[in-house]
C-alpha cells in the first residue's frame, strides 16, 4: 500500500486528463507522475529510502504537488513545514523530525537555519518554478543551498516503482498549530490516508470530471488531505492557487469551470459580502459542490448560501489528528446545522469528564476511533497517551448526538466561559450576532475578570456602512438569550486576526485583550 498508488493508477486510466493546474502552467496525470518518478529517483540518489523524514517548507504551488509524491513514492515520510513558519520555528520542526533533507521555496530561503543548526540534514533543495516539459536553466545557488529542484530533475529517469510501504507506516508529519505550547509531530500513516481520501471521494462524490479549487495551504490537513490529495485519489484537477485573493479567486473559477469550492466559514462570508454579485454568480456557474471545515459554520451564513447559491454547505468535522476527516453531512441527508454522521469504518462518542460514554442529546467531549486515527505524535510518546485512551482519540471539541446519529459541535473545550460557575458556550451567542443585519463577522472569548471569574466578550466586524452601539449588542443579544450569555464587553475592529487557513484566532483575540488590561 502506497498514498502515490493512485497518481500510477490515474496515469494508466485517466492519462491525458488535467491533473494540476497552476495559472498558465498545466500537468497531465501522465506529466505529474513523470515528474515525480524523476524526483523520486534524485532522492535515491541522495540516499533517501524508506522512512526517511523529508521536510516541505514551500507555499501552494504544483511543484508542492511533485515533491510531495516523489517523496511518498520512495517510502519516505512527507513532513509539511508550515510557509507561516519563521526561522526558529523551522528549526525546531525539522531537528524535532529529524528529517535528513529540506525543500524550501526560492522565496522562503530566508528563514531557512543556517546548516549547523540542522545537524541531521544532509541536502538543503531549492524549489523553484518553471513550466513543465522545459529545460531547467543552471541555477545559482544560495548559501547554503546544495541542489536546485529542476535542475536535480534533468536527465533522470521517467519511471520509477513506487515502494510497496506497509499501511502502518509513516507517511506525513503534520505539525499542529502549538497554541498551548510546542507543535506536535503528527504522524498519519499510509492506511490512514488512503483510508481517508478513499471515504472523501466515495462520501463528497468526486468524479474525473471534477475541477477542485485549491486556495487552502497545501501545507495544512484539510488541503493537503481533503482537497489535494482526495483529488488525485478521485482522478480529478487541482486547481492550484497561492492563497485565498478573491478577485484571482474568482478570476480562476471562471477561467477554469471550477467545479467544488472548499473553504472555511470566513470565506463564505468574504463571498457573500462581496459587491460584485455577477462576478460570483459567473464565478460559481459551474460549482456543484461547496464544503466548511475547520471551523463551525454559522447557521445564519449557511442559509443566505444556500438561498444565494442554491447549494448546500456540506459541513464535515474532524482534526488534523483524525487526517483529517471525521464526520460528513451527506448531501441526499443533509440536516442544516450538523456536521453529519461519522464516514465509513469510523466511531464517534460523546464522553464526560470521566472518560465514559454519555447518551444522546447530552453534552461532552468528542472522541473518535477508526483507520483515520494518527498513529501517535513523532517520538511524543506522553502526549500520544494524554491523547489516545483505550483506542479513542480525545478531541477537545465540546458536541453532542441528536436521536438519529448526527453529531452537532457546541465548541472548543479550551473556549468554555466560566462565569461564575455558568458555563457559557461562545459558539451560541455567535449564532446570535450573525443573525443581526449589521454584522458582518464575530467571535466571542472570556476574558478575565476579578469577581465573576470571566466575563463574555464579543468582538465584531460590521457591515459595511452598518452602525451599531455597543448597548445595541447587549440588548440584542439579551433578547435571544439568558441574560448571564449576553457579552458585557463589546469591541467593533476591522477585521478579525485569521490563521493562513482563515481560521479565526481566538488565542490572539484573548492575547490582545489581556495585553490591553495591563
Amino acid at each position: 500500500m502506497n498514498i502515490a498508488d493512485a497518481l500510477d493508477r490515474n496515469t494508466i486510466f485517466f492519462p491525458g486528463n488535467d491533473a494540476l493546474v497552476e495559472g498558465d502552467r498545466l500537468w497531465s496525470y501522465v506529466d505529474f507522475r513523470r515528474d515525480a518518478d524523476r524526483f523520486a529517483h534524485a532522492l535515491v540518489e541522495l540516499g533517501v529510502g524508506h522512512g526517511d523524514r523529508v521536510a516541505i517548507f514551500m507555499g501552494n504551488s504544483a511543484e508542492f504537488a511533485i515533491v510531495f509524491y516523489g517523496i511518498l513514492k520512495v517510502g519516505a515520510i512527507v513532513v509539511s513545514v508550515s510557509s507561516m513558519c519563521r526561522c526558529e520555528e523551522v528549526d525546531f520542526m525539522v531537528n524535532d523530525c529529524e528529517a535528513r533533507v529540506l525543500l524550501a521555496g526560492q522565496s522562503y530561503l530566508g528563514e531557512v537555519p543556517a546548516r549547523d543548526a540542522m545537524p541531521l540534514v544532509e541536502h538543503v533543495i531549492s524549489v523553484g518554478t518553471k513550466a513543465p516539459g522545459a529545460s531547467a536553466a543552471a541555477a545559482e545557488l544560495a548559501a547554503g543551498v546544495d541542489h536546485d529542484f529542476w535542475t536535480l530533475l534533468e536527465g533522470r529517469p521517467e519511471s520509477f516503482a513506487t515502494f510497496n510501504t506497509d499501511r502502518d507506516d509513516g507517511a506525513e508529519i503534520i505539525y499542529t498549530s502549538g497554541t498551548t505550547g510546542k507543535p506536535k509531530g503528527v504522524v498519519l500513516t499510509h492506511g490512514n490516508v488512503t483510508s481517508n481520501t478513499y471515504s472523501t471521494v466515495h462520501e463528497t462524490g468526486i468524479t474525473p470530471e471534477d475541477r477542485n479549487l485549491c486556495f487552502l495551504p497545501m501545507y495544512h490537513s484539510f488541503a493537503q488531505n481533503f482537497i489535494f490529495n482526495g483529488a488525485i485519489r478521485g482522478a480529478a484537477a487541482l486547481l492550484i492557487l497561492p492563497k485565498f485573493d478573491i478577485e484571482p479567486v474568482l478570476k480562476v473559477m471562471k477561467e477554469q469551470r471550477a467545479t467544488r469550492w472548499h473553504a472555511v466559514p470566513t470565506i463564505y462570508i468574504l463571498i457573500l459580502n462581496h459587491p460584485d454579485k455577477q462576478a460570483v454568480d459567473e464565478a460559481f456557474a459551474n460549482v456543484r459542490f461547496s464544503f466548511s471545515a475547520a471551523a463551525s459554520m454559522p447557521g445564519e451564513v449557511a442559509r443566505q448560501w444556500r438561498e444565494r447559491f442554491g447549494l448546500k454547505i456540506n459541513e464535515g468535522w474532524g482534526l488534523t489528528e483524525s487526517t483529517p476527516s471525521t464526520t460528513y453531512n451527506h448531501q441526499f441527508r443533509h440536516k442544516e446545522g450538523s456536521v453529519g454522521t461519522p464516514i465509513e469504518n469510523v466511531e464517534v462518542q460523546v464522553w464526560d469528564e470521566n472518560d465514559q460514554p454519555l447518551s444522546v442529546g447530552q453534552v461532552g467531549q468528542l472522541v473518535i476511533k477508526g483507520p483515520n486515527v494518527m498513529k501517535g505524535y513523532y517520538n511524543n510518546p506522553e502526549a500520544t497517551a494524554e491523547s489516545i485512551v483505550r483506542g479513542w482519540l480525545k478531541t477537545g471539541d465540546v458536541g453532542m448526538m441528536d436521536e438519529e446519529g448526527y453529531f452537532f459541535i457546541v465548541d472548543r473545550i479550551k473556549d468554555m466561559v466560566n462565569s461564575a460557575g455558568l458555563k457559557i458556550w461562545p459558539r451560541e451567542v455567535e449564532e446570535v450576532l450573525y443573525k443581526h443585519d449589521a454584522v458582518a463577522e464575530c467571535a466571542v472569548i472570556g476574558v478575565p475578570d476579578p469577581l465573576f471569574g470571566e466575563n463574555v466578550k464579543a468582538c465584531i466586524v460590521l457591515r459595511s456602512g452598518a452602525e451599531l452601539g455597543v448597548e445595541d449588542v447587549i440588548v440584542y443579544c439579551k433578547t435571544h438569550l439568558a441574560s448571564y450569555k449576553a457579552p458585557k464587553i463589546v469591541e467593533f475592529m476591522e477585521a478579525l486576526p485569521k490563521s493562513a487557513t482563515g481560521k479565526i484566532l481566538k488565542t490572539e483575540l484573548r492575547r490582545m485583550a489581556s495585553e490591553g488590561c495591563e
